[in-house]
């Protein structure tokens, strides 16, 4: 599931169209991740996870950062996102699954806010580099 040159640049220009508003976005993504599914919430048990908490802002605008990193490194995700797979897998321990659907919570929070861009040609592509995401960021778990 190659991300073609089509996939690139609608991933390119919704990124810029984004602009300084991912980490709003990731944010509001993992509220709702915790939300939806309560049992994510276990990888952060000395943490205020409530929505609008600043512990949830700051891993929001982490996220926002690794997202922005992955597409400004689409050929090369795996050793971009090595240190973070390294992260997760060893000191965190996250369970693999939890990214998935952190995924699909990021993808419902996009459709909500660009409803009109938000094409099935975008969320195709959308969903392929998420899962290119998930799969860099759970390499280490092999």
């Amino acid at each position: 599931m190659e991300l073609s040159a089509a996939d690139r640049a609608l991933l390119r220009a919704l990124w810029k169209k984004l602009g300084s508003n991912v980490g709003v976005y990731a944010t509001e993504a993992l509220e709702r991740m915790f939300l939806s599914f309560p049992f994510t919430k276990t990888y952060f048990p000395l943490l205020d996870l409530s929505p609008g908490s600043a512990q949830v802002k700051a891993h929001g605008q982490k996220v926002a950062d690794a997202l922005t990193l992955a597409v400004d490194h689409l050929d090369d995700l795996s050793n971009a996102f090595s240190a973070l797979s390294d992260l997760h897998t060893c000191k965190l321990r996250v369970d693999p699954a939890n990214f998935k659907l952190l995924g699909h919570c990021l993808l419902v929070t996009l459709a909500r806010h660009y409803p009109g861009d938000f094409s099935p040609a975008l969320q195709a592509s959308l969903d392929k580099f998420l899962s290119h995401v998930i799969w860099a960021l759970t390499s280490k778990y092999r």
